[in-house]
C-alpha cells in the first residue's frame, strides 16, 4: 500500500509560488522579506517550511486570525531608567 506525502519543505521556486511570485521575483525581493521575518530556508537543505511561511503570512494580519505577534519581555529596571531620564529631561 502507498500512500501519498504532502511535502512540507518546499524548494525557493515553490515558496516564491506560495506567495504569488514567480522565482526571479522572490530573489529580487528576498533580502527584504528576511527582514520582516519571513523564514528562511533549512540550511542543510536549502527547503523553506511550507507551515512556517503560511504562519508568517498569517501574523502579517494577525488580529484578522486572532494572532499576535511576539512581544518580547521588557526588563522593568531599564523601562524605569528611561522614564526617570525623560522626566529630568522634561519629555513626557
Amino acid at each position: 500500500m502507498r500512500f501519498h506525502v504532502e511535502p512540507r519543505d518546499i524548494p525557493a521556486h515553490a515558496a516564491a509560488r506560495r506567495l504569488g511570485l514567480t522565482a526571479e521575483e522572490f530573489d529580487q525581493v528576498a533580502d527584504r522579506l528576511y527582514s520582516r521575518g519571513f523564514p528562511r530556508p533549512d540550511p542543510d537543505t536549502n527547503r523553506f517550511d511550507l507551515d512556517a511561511i503560511d504562519q508568517w503570512r498569517r501574523l502579517r494580519n494577525g488580529p484578522l486570525f486572532g494572532l499576535t505577534p511576539k512581544i518580547d519581555a521588557k526588563n522593568a529596571s531599564d523601562v524605569v531608567g528611561d522614564r526617570v531620564r525623560k522626566m529630568r529631561r522634561g519629555a513626557p
